[in-house]
């Protein structure tokens, strides 16, 4: 049997998605470099060989690589790899000193997001005006330099973390202070990149693309932007689907992904056509892509970013539900040199229709909630938001423990404001998008409803019960 080396890190496919997949192709090994969620629901340990688990030491930069180096050595790992943003870097040095297949050594061209805009602009591809940024002197020197409202963004960010918009001259400094400040924060719960070390320290601000959905959706509820999921083998893009969303909340926080797509299948192809182009340019070798591109006036499109692994939170599930396109499973077959057969086009057409969605302290016009509800699954009841026929669930993987409160939202903290994951499914896309609102904009009141009913047979909590457990 081949056998599988899986670095986990904070982030990436959700592992009660990813573990069985990966334990499936072969003898799976779990690097940890963070402390694994609890697998008392979902039982992923129960599919894997082993887990070492790096207890708490931050591992960083060249000392990482040797590590997994060292770990496939020793296990004679016929493949490597990882679904967090942030050990893509480490993982592609690795697997190129293993001699074997992953991102490539073009891999921080999809992490480094100056970099990433500067290979776009050389090659043509379509993305906003944008500026190096070191200082909060070299933010000013931007926004007079460029065509304000600007996005504050950090190089090595992902999930919108660490964001501020710039309108005017004013909002300079405390932009700069406000997303230092969260990055800095932000890597004390280990959600930064874990190769570059200079990654913290490396912004970049950017034009805001003027997005709409006039010309594209027939339909109303949809936001203007959404993503080309897929993987490259041997250097060749093949794009596997698209998810759209609902629109963001400030300052570009993500609230869902859905399939299929609402699109025409002619502007779907529009899409593609735009995503080969940027991943094309990006010379990856074998690894999954998740490329995520602004709807704009006229047919018009362009880039926003493109990262060299599958989409985070439960974006592959919600694929394979749809298309029935397992794309973990096929990933990790090409690294282990199995054909895998990806699509030779985009999928446009899939059977019912999926979205997750962000357990977040905000409804869908980003408005945050007045109370602090306790998370609780057992008496949430969140099917009572839904139609007929749909159907919603916590990801257990990726949600708090329950007793947890839900935290207050803060703009600059992107999606990790989020307490957890829903998983939605209904018999068509409109009917998906009318619950997506309905849960988002409902969720507050059901868990407020939830936690006032006192303690039941059934297991339910009451008030106090909540209360003990989320301190």
């Amino acid at each position: 049997m081949k056998k599988i080396l899986f670095v986990h890190a904070k982030g990436g496919v959700p592992l009660e998605h990813a573990i069985p997949r990966l334990g499936a192709c072969g003898e799976l090994h779990v690097l940890a470099l963070v402390p694994l969620p609890n697998d008392a629901e979902v039982g992923w340990r129960a599919h894997c060989r082993d887990v070492v688990d790096c207890e708490g030491r931050r591992i960083r930069g060249e000392e990482l690589v040797e590590l997994i180096v060292a770990r496939a050595k020793a296990i004679g790992a016929d493949a490597v790899v990882g679904f967090s943003e942030y050990v893509l870097l480490a993982v592609a040095h690795a697997c190129e000193r293993l001699g074997l297949p992953g991102p490539g050594r073009n891999a921080v061209l999809s992490r480094d997001k100056r970099l990433m805009r500067e290979r776009w602009a050389e090659r043509g591809v379509p993305v906003p005006a944008f500026r190096r940024v070191g200082s909060e002197a070299d933010l000013l020197d931007a926004y007079r330099a460029l065509t304000p409202p600007l996005l504050l963004k950090p190089a090595w960010g992902a999930g919108s973390v660490g964001q501020a918009v710039i309108e005017h001259e004013d909002d300079v400094a405390p932009a700069w202070a406000a997303v230092r400040g969260a990055l800095q924060q932000l890597d004390g719960y280990g959600l930064g990149e874990c190769y570059e070390t200079e990654a913290p320290r490396q912004l970049l601000a950017e034009e805001i693309i003027k997005g709409t959905v006039d010309g594209w959706y027939d339909r109303p509820g949809y936001g203007d932007y959404l993503s080309v999921e897929g993987l490259v083998v041997r250097g060749t893009f093949h794009p596997v689907a698209i998810t759209g969303r609902i629109p963001t909340i400030p300052p570009f926080t993500e609230l869902s992904s859905h399939a299929p797509c609402a699109l025409s299948e002619p502007l779907q192809r529009r899409v593609e056509d735009v995503a080969r182009r940027a991943v094309d340019a990006l010379s990856l070798d074998t690894c999954g892509t998740h490329t995520e591109i602004k709807l704009c006036a006229d047919g018009e499109l362009v880039v926003i970013e493109s990262a060299a692994r599958f989409g985070g939170s439960a974006i592959t599930e919600v694929v394979e539900t749809v298309f029935g396109v397992d794309m973990v499973t096929m990933l990790i077959r090409e690294l282990l040199g199995e054909a895998a057969d990806p699509p030779s086009a985009m999928l446009v057409e899939g059977t019912g229709a999926a979205a997750e969605m962000s357990l977040i302290g905000t409804d869908t016009a980003g408005r945050p909630w007045r109370t602090s509800p306790v998370w609780d699954s057992r008496t949430a009841e969140l099917n009572r938001l839904v139609s007929p026929g749909s159907h919603v669930r916590h990801v257990p993987g990726l949600t708090v423990a329950d007793g947890t409160a839900i935290p207050a939202y803060e703009p600059a903290r992107g999606i990790t404001n989020c307490a957890g994951m829903l998983f939605l499914t209904a018999p068509t896309v409109d009917q998906l998008v009318t619950d997506t609102y309905a849960i988002l904009d409902g969720l507050e009141a059901r868990l407020v409803a939830a936690a006032s009913v006192d303690a039941r047979p059934d297991g339910g909590v009451g008030p106090a019960d909540a209360q003990e457990r989320s301190c």
